[in-house]
């Protein structure tokens, strides 16, 4: 008998320390137990295990080598390497199984999925709907530890706000643009048009964090979301043009 190994990492999954070098030692170590002779590994790094197979460019690989008859099966360290989506997954088993070369995994053994079976098949969907049920819990988990961090006012991505900056996957205080976003907030809370507001910024010298001059919008939001002032406006006259 020979079989073509696959494995599978999410990014998570890498981090946790769950590694490609671990699936494929226990897919080494089954064959040379099973007297199987081993064509080749070949893996899907940083992939999600529910992307559909236009994402899996190395279990399609694995696919087709199967059907131009490379192998007698394909093995897998567990089934939710292979998939934790259940249609993906008896999608995979089906077409493996047409083309005479099941889905064989080394820690699940009893689970023949070349065998119509019903009890085993019945195993087979339960493994793949709990697969399927821990990636909802773990997207949940994710989705609930986000809110916490929102709530605490922590970063989640994206752009920083002005007056922040990220440093190490956190924001940080950026102390040059909240001297001016207190400038702008103290212009402003003493009638100051947003456009005057610009002008005065561009005779300052201060540059806007994109473009060369200032916009009104920008300012703007400036001014609705920026810290309290934490420095003195400059001693400018008040504009003629108070323009909203």
């Amino acid at each position: 008998m020979r079989a073509i190994g696959y494995t599978r990492v999410s990014t998570d999954e890498q981090l946790n320390g769950n590694g490609l070098e671990l699936q494929e030692q226990a897919i080494r170590r089954f064959c040379e137990e099973s007297h199987v002779e081993l064509v080749d590994v070949v893996a899907d790094a940083g992939v999600s295990g529910s992307n559909g197979l236009d994402r899996r460019l190395g279990l399609m690989a694995a696919i087709t080598r199967l059907e131009a008859g490379a192998g007698d099966f394909l093995l897998v360290h567990r089934l939710d390497r292979l998939a934790r989506d259940l249609i993906v997954q008896e999608l995979v088993v089906d077409r493996l199984r047409t083309a005479g070369t099941p889905v064989r995994s080394v820690a699940e053994p009893d689970v023949d999925t070349a065998t119509d079976d019903p009890t085993k098949v019945l195993i087979r969907q339960i493994l793949g709907a709990l697969a399927q049920y821990e990636r909802a819990l773990i997207r949940a988990r994710l989705s609930a530890g986000k809110a916490i961090k929102a709530t605490r006012g922590g970063y989640l991505g994206g752009n920083a706000p002005y007056g922040k900056r990220v440093v190490a996957g956190e924001l940080e205080d950026c102390p040059d643009e909240q001297t001016v976003a207190a400038t702008i907030r103290s212009l402003r809370s003493q009638g100051w048009s947003y456009r005057a507001i610009c002008r005065t910024l561009d005779d300052l010298g201060l540059r806007p964090r994109r473009g060369g001059g200032w916009q009104p919008k920008v300012v703007r939001s400036i001014a609705s979301t920026a810290s309290p002032p934490r420095a003195l406006a400059p001693g400018q006259r008040r504009s003629g043009n108070m323009e909203d």
